[in-house]
């Protein structure tokens, strides 16, 4: 009995669960958070890829780091051994007959503990290899900046993608409102006499093409916030509702030259590159100084006999020089290979910094287009609107047929698309503009 009491009990809290998650209702989701969701560090897989690059280049300098610190090695060691002499050319002749020296010795224990060390004293190389290892961990931290800035972008572009969305079907279900306005007028002058059949055909024909567009809206808003939340890294069955609309929001006035000064001081891409090719010009360095003389000291201390009970200790110390004379060419063909790695590096970096010169002046020119298309567009709605009205009155005051508000109405619907449609090529214009300057995080703070 009481465990039928615990089951129900059980039952109920979860059916409380389930409905406390209904009554969640979808993911509020403004601009600004969808791209925090984005770059977290669990979140859009690019963002997890570039801060494992990053872990990987501070291991890698770890490594480097190690060839300049002390090497310590402990051994404990006991071998049961017998030997051969003979067969290492030892023989011995003593001059006692019926005597004759042993050739086959043992078996003997060996028991040898002992703590070994050695530490690099002088050795250019190692320590130009730590200094371009160090330049490759600030490359992958600049290049996991990089990596946020371009998934913040790509994430603003799909949620902009999304409001419009959400736009064009707020767009279509005022269209359809709009024509059953029209259609309800045109029955009305049917009825009064002033109208004729096929002008309430007419209505309905539009009516049909309204509801048609409205379905098209709706499939392709479903799309636009399935791809938000793939770019977001959040599960395809999340509800979303955008809090953000389509707005126009002024842009600071920039000259192409202060444009290109802060995309050059601020762009994460342009600083990795510069940072690649400072590792590859001390990595070359570093294969240069291989031909030099490096000094290691060594040493070792311990104990050896046959058993802990006569053990004696013995120990070993010195200093070792590493003069490279020959290796076959190997050397050579390293330093030429590290040499053509720094020079196409300079090559990329040379071409990304006129890439960047071209992004910026493709993101004014790109504003500044959009902003006019959001005056025009906003001219023209305000007209068509106008325009609608008054061919409604003239409809209704028997002045003119229903063909003439039809072709307002379309008209107007055309105008609503090109609202929506300059709005949001403006607000991707300033993305664009960001993300050419290094700038999409600060921008949608």
């Amino acid at each position: 009995m009481k465990f039928a009491w615990m089951l129900l009990v059980a039952v109920a809290w979860s059916g409380m669960a389930a409905d406390g998650d209904g009554e969640r209702g979808p993911l509020q989701l403004s601009l600004k958070r969808a791209v925090e969701i984005a770059i977290r560090p669990e979140g859009n897989s690019n963002i997890q890829l570039s801060g494992e690059a990053l872990k990987q280049a501070q291991m890698r300098s770890a490594e480097a780091r190690a060839a300049l610190l002390p090497d310590f090695e402990a051994s404990l060691g006991e071998r049961s051994a017998t030997t051969n002499l003979g067969a290492m050319g030892i023989s011995v002749v003593v001059p006692i007959p019926g005597f004759q020296f042993p050739t086959f010795v043992g078996p003997y224990t060996t028991m040898d503990a002992r703590i070994t060390g050695s530490q690099s004293v002088f050795d250019f190389s190692s320590i130009r290899r730590f200094q371009a290892s160090k330049v490759g961990v600030s490359a992958a931290r600049s290049d996991a900046d990089s990596t946020e800035d371009r998934v913040a972008a790509d994430v603003a572009r799909a949620y902009l993608a999304a409001v419009k969305a959400d736009a064009n079907v707020d767009a279509a279900q005022a269209n359809v409102t709009l024509a059953q306005a029209v259609l309800t007028q045109a029955d009305n002058q049917k009825k009064a006499g002033t109208g004729t059949g096929i002008e309430i055909t007419r209505a309905k024909v539009q009516l049909a093409n309204d509801r048609q567009h409205l379905l098209e809206a709706q499939n392709a808003r479903r799309g636009a916030h399935l791809r938000l939340l793939r770019a977001m890294g959040l599960r395809l069955d999340t509800e979303t509702e955008l809090t953000d609309k389509l707005q126009y929001v002024p842009v600071d006035a920039l000259t192409i030259e202060q444009a290109k000064a802060q995309a050059l001081q601020s762009r994460p891409d342009y600083k990795a590159q510069q940072e690649r090719e400072a590792n590859a010009r001390l990595s070359a360095s570093a294969t240069k100084m291989e031909r030099l003389p490096s000094v290691q000291a060594f040493g070792d201390y311990g104990a050896i006999g046959t058993g802990l009970n006569n053990a004696l200790p013995t120990r070993t110390y010195g200093i070792s020089v590493r003069v490279p004379v020959f290796d076959g060419g190997k050397r050579d063909a390293r330093r030429a290979e590290s040499a053509s790695q720094y020079r196409s590096e300079k090559v990329r970096t040379n071409d990304l910094k006129e890439q960047v010169e071209l992004d910026v002046r493709l993101a004014l020119d790109g504003l500044r287009s959009a902003e006019d298309e959001v005056k025009v567009a906003k001219e023209g709605l305000e007209l068509a609107d106008n325009e609608l009205t008054q061919a409604r009155r003239r409809y209704e005051g028997g002045v003119t047929n229903s063909l003439e508000v039809t072709d307002a109405q379309t008209r107007l619907e055309r105008a609503r698309d090109n609202q929506i449609g300059a709005l949001y090529n403006y607000n991707l214009a300033r993305i664009d503009l960001a993300q050419s300057l290094g700038k999409v995080r600060s921008m949608l703070q």
